[in-house]
């Protein structure tokens, strides 16, 4: 019975939110109480919720200060510079935009956090995709399957994960893996192509004079980063803009003399905004750079890390206190977002562990492996991974599915190795899942709805999963 109402509850999740007939937060709070009540755990629902909300409030503490941090560091110009350069590459060419967003998304998630990785991927490109009308699920939809193999990285937490639960070297696990996943990103990059294609062909072909008619109103293009003039257009039927930040009425105003106006036409970020420190641009670069190092090397833990960057960060750059608050109100309502589907999401696992369900699933899957499949355990554990990995915690699959799993594959001489590099193929797809705090940021900055995002993204991060797992077949890792 409880093996039905988990798989019963986590459809009806899905269902709810793809259809957009409740809002995630309200479904992940709804749904599971409901379903701890047809449970017969009803009474013990407040202790589910408080050993969820427990667990999670770590991260939710580390994506409050993280989003604080880096608005900070967008609001002073840090960014600006990389920004200007990925911008100048895109141009006005759909293609490029989406393949420039895959290949930034990767770079950037060598930090092996998946919530600092898009919190930069959108602020670079959001206000570009905006301005040319694109679609902001294929900037989602990218932007989480390229962090999602690059996820897999020691540092990462999957690869951790499993060389915990299994007792076995994380490099032994990882190196091996290094040519199939390299399949698996240069399958995002293509992937990447085929979909700016698409957009390319939607839009029409875009030139920068079609990008640069303005309109006489205002928005923000990035919370705290200042306001701008939007500009949109028609010319020749072929394509639309949507909003962009510049300052003044003509091409290259508000710009040092003599900057080309093709570095005119892309600075998406207000070059007279008064939350600019130039002075304090190397300090805020070497700060990073720090605690990104802190963070890889775990000197602390990285909530910690994150709330004295955030603390230093504005003493520094913004001694007066109102300056501050300033500051701290401008990403407020990013903060409060975010947090508050963290704690949603502590509801649904909360009742998913304490009642029982998930371990129930778990073995009503195992149990029903053929036995013909024994000696193909890696395949079957990088199988299961792509559906595991998106319905539970990563914590969930590696420590309470994984070792089953290896359990079984030794009764059939399938080494625990293999076995743990299986079950790094389904991140591409966790990295969507509605039970990863990372992804409401993605949703959150990007301003699409997470229903949206999960209908586009699904079938793509699916089938990279599967060309990772086809890789490691073909050349013997798995």
């Amino acid at each position: 019975m409880l093996t039905i109402l988990g798989f019963a509850m986590i459809a009806t999740f899905l269902v709810l939110i793809m259809l957009k007939k409740m809002s995630p937060i309200a479904a992940l709070v709804l749904i599971p109480a409901l379903f701890c009540v047809f449970v017969g755990k009803g009474a013990k629902l407040g202790d589910y919720v408080i050993d969820g909300v427990t667990g999670l409030a770590p991260t939710a503490a580390m994506l409050m200060f993280a989003i604080v941090y880096f608005g900070v560091m967008i609001d002073v110009g840090l960014f600006d510079p990389v920004v200007r350069g990925i911008l100048k590459f895109c141009k006005a060419d759909p293609l490029r935009i989406v393949v420039g967003t895959a290949v930034l998304a990767a770079i950037v998630s060598l930090d092996g956090d998946g919530s600092t990785t898009f919190m930069i991927t959108v602020s670079a490109m959001y206000p570009l995709y905006k301005r040319l009308k694109m679609s902001l699920v294929v900037m989602t939809g990218v932007a989480a399957m390229a962090n999602g193999v690059m996820n897999t990285l020691p540092w990462g937490g999957p690869t951790a994960r499993a060389a915990t639960a299994l007792k076995l070297d994380a490099s032994d696990i990882f190196v091996p893996m290094i040519p199939a996943l390299a399949m698996g990103l240069l399958f995002v990059f293509a992937l990447a192509y085929v979909l700016g294609r698409r957009e390319r062909k939607r839009l029409g072909t875009l030139t920068l004079d079609e990008v640069l008619v303005e309109e006489k109103e205002t928005e923000t293009v990035l919370v705290g980063a200042g306001t701008g003039t939007p500009a949109t257009t028609r010319a020749g039927g072929s394509g639309t803009a949507g909003s962009a930040s510049g300052t003044g009425t003509g091409a290259g105003a508000g710009l040092p003399a003599g900057e080309p106006e093709d570095d005119a036409a892309f600075r998406v970020l207000d070059p007279e905004r008064a939350t600019l420190r130039p002075r304090l641009y190397w300090f805020n670069a070497l700060l990073t750079v720090a605690l990104l190092t802190a963070m890889i090397m775990e000197w602390l833990p990285i909530p910690v890390l994150f709330l004295l960057g955030a603390a230093l960060a504005l003493t520094v750059n913004f001694p007066h206190m109102p300056d501050q608050k300033a500051r701290i109100a401008a990403h407020a309502e990013n903060v409060l977002n975010v947090s508050g589907m963290v704690f949603a999401a502590a509801v649904f696992t909360g009742v998913l562990n304490g009642t029982g369900m998930v371990d129930h699933m778990a073995k009503w899957v195992v149990g029903n492996i053929p036995d013909g499949m024994g000696p193909h355990m890696a395949l079957v554990t990088g199988v299961l991974s792509i559906p595991f990995t998106y319905f539970m915690s990563n914590d969930g699959f590696y420590f309470g599915i994984l070792p089953v799993l290896a359990e079984a594959g030794h009764a059939h001489g399938v080494s625990s190795l293999e076995i743990a590099r299986a079950s790094l193929v389904g991140q591409p797809l966790h990295m969507s899942s509605p039970l990863v705090p990372a992804v409401y940021v993605l949703v959150g900055m990007a301003k699409v709805e997470f229903g949206d995002h999960t209908r586009f993204v699904v079938k793509w991060a699916a089938l990279t999963s599967l060309v990772v797992l086809g890789a490691g077949l073909l050349f013997g890792i798995v």
